[in-house]
């Protein structure tokens, strides 16, 4: 079983984004007992509910979804997951810190496999929840492909 966790500043936009997203290219290869999917903050406020922009977005693209609250990633997800996907480099810094290195390879930025060294757009500033969804989907289409290779 493939284990994955997407991880962003407080799990309430980008990550809840891409796990949502993932989960559903993974149902539509039939491939969903193979994988794991969940998301994280390296700073939640636990317990927050998801963005409403987010929830709108996925609604928009018929990205089926459950209303969740933010959680906070903690070094034992270290362990428990294959990769910890960062949705930008601050993030992946946090992650590494959190984590206590990346001794193993499993820290990730998630828009690196689909060949763009940058962030995946923070709707937090920006409100723009049409664009993160583009690098989301991008993203987490490499992804997959790059795990099914």
């Amino acid at each position: 079983m493939t284990k994955i966790i997407f991880v962003c500043f407080g799990n309430i936009c980008r990550s809840p984004m891409a796990e949502f997203v993932m989960k559903q290219l993974v149902a539509q290869a039939g491939l969903e007992k193979n994988f794991r999917i969940e998301s994280a903050g390296c700073h939640a406020a636990v317990g927050t509910p998801m963005s409403n922009g987010t929830a709108r977005e996925l609604k928009k693209n018929n990205v089926p979804f459950t209303r969740r609250t933010s959680v906070q990633l903690n070094s034992w997800d270290y362990e428990h997951f294959d990769y910890l996907i960062g949705l930008d480099r601050s993030n992946v810094h946090d992650m590494q810190e959190i984590c206590g290195g990346d001794p193993d390879g499993k820290i990730f930025l998630l828009m690196d496999f689909a060949g763009e060294h940058r962030d995946v757009a923070d709707p937090w500033y920006t409100d723009d929840y049409a664009e993160t969804y583009r690098d989301v989907i991008a993203g987490c289409y490499a992804l997959l492909k790059k795990i099914r290779n």
